[in-house]
């Protein structure tokens, strides 16, 4: 499977994202539909995006019970989306039971991958306020294995954790990796980032870029910039 770049459509409104999305017209992208635009709009924006020959990764994190998140997989399963995802946290029965909801009839279904820890979440919030002692390279290597012995595709992490998941999952199994800005641009509020380029040679297989493209002057031309630097 080829990299690919992940735009990260965090947008309010249906509007917005058109709007957006118009500027764009040659490119057929695969796009990161979050909380906010899903949750303002439903599950007709998704079918709206699609029907425009675009990719989707929705972005939703579920994290409950295993029958819960089977059942809502199962909703999600018929949106036709390409990725979808769940927290690893989670553990590993609700990480199966979502696949299993997950898979259609036919035996297909959309690429699932795993939250290990948010890129915004340092090692000190994860001593201080989560309890959880291990440095947090280990605790993201325990969720990925966790994650792929449930039978999952691979995971969200930071890109500067992103070899040591191929190291130990295997080169096949994915690094979805968000907390990319350009080397010019501004970190916002993530702990953990790089470059597209950086991304590239530590071993992304996909890279989710957000504001740098969105909120660019120009966004078609940061796009292409991220293609560039990340994929070509």
């Amino acid at each position: 499977m080829g990299k690919d770049v992940i735009i990260a459509c965090d947008f309010s409104s249906k509007d917005e994202v058109i709007d957006f999305l118009g500027k764009f017209k040659n490119e057929k992208l695969f796009l990161k539909i979050g909380m906010e635009l899903f949750y303002a709009e439903g599950p007709e924006i998704v079918r709206d995006i699609k029907r425009m020959g675009h990719k989707i990764f929705l972005d939703l994190k579920l994290h409950d019970i295993p029958n819960t998140v089977k059942k809502a997989m199962a909703v999600l399963s018929n949106l036709d989306v390409d990725m979808c995802n769940v927290h690893a946290a989670g553990a590993g029965g609700m990480m199966q039971a979502a696949l299993e909801g997950l898979t259609r009839p036919d035996g297909t279904r959309p690429l699932l991958i795993a939250v290990t820890q948010l890129t915004s979440t340092s090692e000190e919030v994860m001593r201080q306020e989560l309890w959880i002692d291990k440095p947090i390279d280990e605790t993201v290597m325990h969720y990925a294995k966790n994650a792929r012995n449930a039978g999952l595709d691979g995971v969200v992490c930071s890109p500067l954790e992103a070899g040591k998941v191929h190291e130990v999952c295997g080169e096949k199994f994915l690094t979805i990796t968000p907390g990319v800005r350009f080397a010019d641009g501004d970190v916002g509020d993530q702990k953990r980032v790089t470059t597209p380029e950086k991304a590239k040679e530590l071993g992304s297989d996909y890279i989710v870029v957000g504001r740098p493209i969105t909120q660019a002057e120009d966004p078609v031309a940061a796009y292409r910039r991220c293609v560039e630097e990340f994929v070509e």
